[in-house]
């Protein structure tokens, strides 16, 4: 397969055998450049400060003895909150990301140009968040910190770390999933100022994707059955970046019951998409090995499928039994054990 203007510069020749890491980061090389040069040619330049509300800052208590936090200074539902405290404090884990990606890349050519430009790319979300947080007194700025605090504190080590390729097709849903969790967080919120930054940060992490997506394709290209078994592998075990925040569980499914990640979207809207790009399911170059492990993703799908459609007639159920009380259907997170 030829790899059109959205997927620049293909390997040149398919490995049938199995590539050592080393050998799958060398053969990427030329797509990594052609796909930096690519990114660097569409990314458009933005600026935190222009989407933060400076003018409705003032001092809290402590120091400049200014107005403590509280609730009724939130413009933002319980869930809001959650959400954007959960996409931050994910964000915030940049510095163990640069190291597993830098790591496992190298800082050298055209992989280190790219870690590099990535994770300045990706510094300026958390940024954005926060002060957009704090400018508009959306959540408890210390019970914020300490939550960076101790979630930075225990790191970030991703379970694909020794894996090359494993890796890459990790990051292809990840960054998907990272860029509609925080496009549906905007919406949700009902904030004008909170959707329009949360759009500029989903369209980076759409870049990103598409970069390395481009490389899963690629992949594909050189060691077909190898880049299958790594995509059901990571399908099969995937976890987002920030599940070792504290509560992880209850925040997640709070924001599953709203709408804005949730089983259904990560099957249709995450993995589908990628799926459908690398061509999973229509490749005729796959051998036993990859024709078995196909089969298993597609068995993962499936499932998937199940679960995501139990999900939807449980939170269906209760919002019945909450409308026909006139009970609010929003979620808060001590509500949720009801519905897992």
């Amino acid at each position: 397969m030829s790899l059109t203007a959205e997927h620049p510069q293909a390997p040149s020749s398919t490995l049938r055998g199995e590539l050592s890491q080393t050998a799958l980061l060398r053969e990427l090389e030329q797509v990594v450049e052609a796909n930096l040069n690519r990114h660097l040619s569409i990314a458009k330049e933005w600026f935190p400060h222009a989407y933060v509300p400076w003018s409705e800052g003032r001092d809290y208590d402590g120091p400049l003895e200014g107005t403590a936090w509280e609730v009724g200074q939130s413009r933002l539902d319980e869930t809001a909150r959650t959400s954007l405290i959960l996409n931050l404090l994910t964000e915030d884990n940049l510095p163990s990301y640069h190291h597993e990606i830098a790591s496992l890349f190298g800082r050298d050519g055209a992989w280190g140009t790219w870690v590099h430009r990535w994770t300045a790319e990706e510094g300026r979300h958390g940024i954005a968040i926060r002060d957009y947080l704090l400018t508009t007194r959306a959540v408890d700025p210390v019970e914020l910190e300490r939550a960076r605090m101790t979630h930075m504190a225990a790191g970030y080590i991703s379970p694909n770390s020794c894996h090359a390729l494993n890796s890459i097709a990790y990051v292809s849903f990840q960054e998907l999933a990272t860029r509609i969790s925080h496009r549906n967080t905007g919406s949700y919120s009902g904030d004008k100022l909170c959707d329009q930054l949360l759009q500029k940060i989903a369209n980076d992490e759409n870049l990103h994707m598409v970069f390395y997506r481009n490389l899963l394709s690629a992949a594909f290209e050189l060691s077909p059955d190898q880049a299958m078994q790594a995509v059901v592998d990571v399908v099969k075990n995937f976890q987002m970046p920030g599940a070792g925040v504290e509560n992880f569980g209850r925040k997640s499914v709070q924001m599953a019951v709203a709408g804005i990640y949730n089983l259904r979207i990560h099957r249709d809207e995450v993995l589908s998409p990628v799926l459908r790009n690398v061509r999973v399911f229509e490749r005729t170059d796959l051998g036993p090995a990859g024709e078995e492990a196909r089969e298993e993703l597609a068995g993962i799908m499936e499932a998937l499928d199940q679960a995501a459609a139990r999900f939807e007639e449980k939170v269906a159920a209760r919002k019945a039994r909450q409308e026909a009380r006139g009970i609010s259907t929003t979620t808060t997170v001590t509500e949720t054990a009801a519905i897992v």
